[in-house]
């Protein structure tokens, strides 16, 4: 990954999801700067998305003299919690052959909780069987139902749980609903360029290098930031549902073992910058920067 390409809203919330979920979830201006120039950020570029993100009710800014910290609000704190099970808690789950249905008809004029309706059931992991009926090999109805009763279209809604008994197999339906291949080719991605990440850092360690604490966060950033993207596209379809060469479980090994191993010292450097941006200069006790 290109750190200089790096989008500012989403590097913010890896920072967030990664670090700061786990340590009150504040940081000084200060520290993010410095922590996402690190990865290419510009310091007015890290302000931007960060005053925007409050905007949008995700962070929250506080103020202490000349000094700034922002936290993440409710709504940021329960969207990176949802993030962090989606990526660390897969489904494991035996199928018992049946299917969980939403069907709508939302009038045009609430079109766009229509549309938030349809891309916040694909994160779910359900699947397009037409326009307006969607299905989930998992019984979902009570995620179902905080959506719409969120976006005011309960009465619009219907769920239904049911086996299928037409004249299609299983995996044609699977087919039909849910694009496994590009998915696929997606996880095939991150192996490749990871797995030789992950055997040339054991390499160096067991040669006896040393290996800088901030190298360890940058890595470990762009492993996470690379893979997060990954477990939004996947339904985590049972494996009787799923091809027999199929890559996410080789995926998430790679993922899980690399990110451990860069653990400690990548917390290591994001402490220290956290520490560094908290005291006061010596020469101007009482000033900090931001």
């Amino acid at each position: 990954m290109r750190t200089g390409m790096l989008r500012r809203q989403p590097a913010i919330l890896t920072l967030y999801g990664d670090y700061l979920l786990h340590r009150g979830g504040e940081i000084g201006i200060g520290s993010l700067i410095k922590l996402l120039n690190d990865l290419g950020l510009s310091e007015q570029a890290v302000r931007s998305a960060a005053s925007r993100m409050c905007r949008a009710g995700i962070l929250k800014v506080r103020r202490e003299g000349r000094k700034s910290y922002y936290a993440l609000t409710k709504s940021g704190y329960d969207l990176l919690t949802k993030g962090a099970r989606r990526i660390f808690e897969r489904k494991n789950t035996d199928w018992d052959k049946s299917w969980n249905i939403v069907i709508y008809s939302i009038p045009e004029k609430r079109r766009q909780a229509r549309d938030r309706l349809r891309l916040e059931l694909g994160w779910m992991g359900y699947g397009a069987l037409s326009e307006a009926t969607w299905i989930s090999p998992y019984d979902l109805t009570h995620e179902v139902e905080d959506l719409v009763e969120r976006l005011k279209i309960k009465e619009h809604v219907q769920v239904f749980h049911a086996r299928h008994n037409g004249f299609t197999s299983s995996q044609e339906i699977v087919s039909r609903c849910w694009d496994l291949q590009t998915l696929h080719d997606r996880y095939a991605e991150f192996i490749a360029s990871y797995q030789p990440k992950l055997a040339g850092h054991l390499k160096r360690l067991s040669a006896g290098e040393v290996i800088e604490p901030s190298e360890c966060f940058v890595e470990r950033f762009n492993l996470i930031h690379e893979y997060r993207r990954l477990p939004f596209f996947d339904p985590d379809l049972p494996g009787e549902l799923l091809p027999q060469d199929w890559l996410r479980p080789q995926a998430a090994a790679i993922f899980s073992e690399y990110h451990d191993l860069l653990a400690d010292k990548a917390n290591e450097h994001f402490d220290s910058v956290m520490k560094e941006y908290q005291r006061p200069p010596p020469d101007r006790q009482g000033i900090s920067k931001k």
